[in-house]
């Protein structure tokens, strides 16, 4: 029985295989027959899926002008150069190899074909499971392209996770985004929402993870790369995607990787003293902690993806305007669909990261220890809050206001309930849930929904609610629904 099963399995990802090795040679042979385009492939790792991709269509010797594997390091070093810190798998070796590839088919061939040639050049650096199965499958996708005569060339470059536990599954996954974003560039490059769904084209979200896109050049001008990134999020084909202080699209682990992080979601919508003093207060409490590095240390705005859909629609320039705030501010942003945040830990934690420190108000740690949000575990709370609570984090909770009595909720009065009444105190007694201390009572209760509200009412007195310079943003910009009239 269990051969029989066996064989099965085997003969249905035979069969999915043949039908992607078909549809991706399909798409190759279409490119091939193309006669504007014509450029170099070059591989660094992972194998050359692509290049092979094209040559087994047929024609490709009106596509492909060269095809090149620096396979050893010390030839790659050679043709594209090595800085003592540098990676082979990353952004910057990648643009080595499209600046050199590039430079060298312009030199060669523009006097001969400039005048019917759209020019190209693809290039991966990728690293694929080793035999041990112990490091991290990922790799750095780039193409430049003109889609014009002697036109300047258009750029675009992407980050992928490759997610298979095998080799040569994950080689095939290769040649497929490949093939797939080449296709994307040439023909869907003024369509970015089926430019990004048709990189996934015959691939599963289990498969492969695209976890950065920047677009760029003269037919690229009018993309925002912030929101091809929200794009990744909600198509799922990222789990979360980041920004740094400038409003520059990272990859995460670029941002992230052996960083101490204090992250603090919200919706920001807008922030307001509230928000502000807890941003202060608790990177004021992580700079006094013995592992504080000032070098090593980013502090993240994270938005849920639930925090930016209304209607289940992508509201984009609400969506830039926040990001744009919080960028003056000096935040670095993130964007997840993480509504738990145990899940959010373990998204962290894959970067190895020194330290992780999560800002909450007492109000949503209410949510937090709350057992109906765990249910869909086996383990329930209990669960969630080993997931939750690693070794190397800590929450931070800054305080709430009883507004009834007007007494501070702090960790020492809050009401938990008693199934887990020891575990709590087992947290505090360990200093992994801590109060954030000289929080300001007269602002607690400036919550975001409420100077919204009076902003879109064009009720006065808001502007007493967020600090001087998110007024004067947003009575410039007229953010929110904001009438001077």
């Amino acid at each position: 029985m269990i051969i029989f099963v066996y064989e099965l399995r085997n003969q249905f990802f035979d069969r999915k295989m043949a039908r992607e090795i078909q549809i991706t040679t399909r798409k190759a042979l279409e490119i091939n027959l193309d006669a504007r385009f014509y450029g170099s492939i070059a591989e660094i790792g992972g194998g050359q899926e692509v290049a092979r991709n094209f040559f087994q269509a047929g024609g490709a010797s009106g596509t492909i002008a060269k095809s090149i594997s620096a396979y050893d390091m010390a030839y790659s070093d050679a043709l594209y150069g090595k800085d003592k810190n540098e990676r082979y798998v990353s952004q910057i070796r990648l643009r080595k190899m499209l600046d050199k590839e590039y430079e060298e088919l312009i030199r060669i061939l523009a006097d001969k074909k400039g005048n019917r040639t759209c020019f190209f050049v693809f290039a991966n650096t990728v690293t694929t499971i080793n035999f041990h199965k112990s490091n991290e499958s990922h790799g750095w996708l780039g193409m430049r392209f003109q889609l014009g005569y002697n036109e300047e060339p258009n750029e675009v470059v992407i980050h992928v996770k490759l997610l298979e536990n095998d080799n040569l599954l994950q080689q095939n996954t290769l040649g497929v985004i490949g093939i797939n974003l080449i296709y994307a560039c040439f023909y869907f490059h003024d369509q970015p929402v089926d430019f990004l769904q048709s990189l996934m084209h015959d691939l599963d979200s289990d498969r492969i993870e695209i976890t950065m896109v920047n677009m760029k050049g003269p037919q690229l001008n009018y993309v925002d790369n912030r929101l091809l990134g929200v794009q990744l999020v909600k198509n799922g084909m990222a789990k979360a995607i980041m920004f740094n202080r400038y409003g520059e699209v990272y990859e995460p682990s670029d941002l992230l990787y052996n960083k101490n992080v204090l992250a603090f979601r919200g919706s920001f919508r807008p922030i307001t003293y509230l928000g502000f003093d807890m941003l202060k207060t608790s990177f004021g409490m992580f700079k006094k902690d013995e592992s504080y590095e000032k070098e090593t240390t980013v502090a993240i705005c994270e938005l849920t993806l639930n925090n930016l859909l209304e209607d289940g629609s992508l509201h984009e320039r609400d969506f830039l305007d926040r990001v744009d705030i919080l960028n003056g501010m000096g935040q670095s942003v993130m964007v997840s669909n993480f509504k738990e945040y145990y899940k959010l830990v373990s998204y962290f934690s894959q970067f190895k990261i020194k330290n992780l420190r999560i800002v909450v108000s007492m109000h949503t740690f209410g949510y937090i220890i709350d057992e109906d949000y765990y249910t869909h575990l086996k383990g329930g709370i209990i669960e969630a809050f080993g997931r939750l609570f690693l070794d190397n984090m800590k929450l931070y909770i800054y305080p709430s206001i009883d507004e009834e009595t007007g007494e501070l909720i702090t960790t020492a009065n809050f009401k938990v309930p008693d199934k887990i009444k020891y575990l709590y105190l087992h947290l505090i007694e360990n200093r992994q849930i801590l109060d954030i201390k000289n929080a300001k009572k007269s602002i607690i209760t400036t919550y975001p929904h409420i100077v919204l509200n009076m902003i879109k009412n064009n009720e006065k007195g808001w502007e007493r609610m967020v600090p001087k310079y998110i007024e004067d943003v947003i009575k410039n910009k007229k953010l929110f629904g904001y009438n001077e009239s």
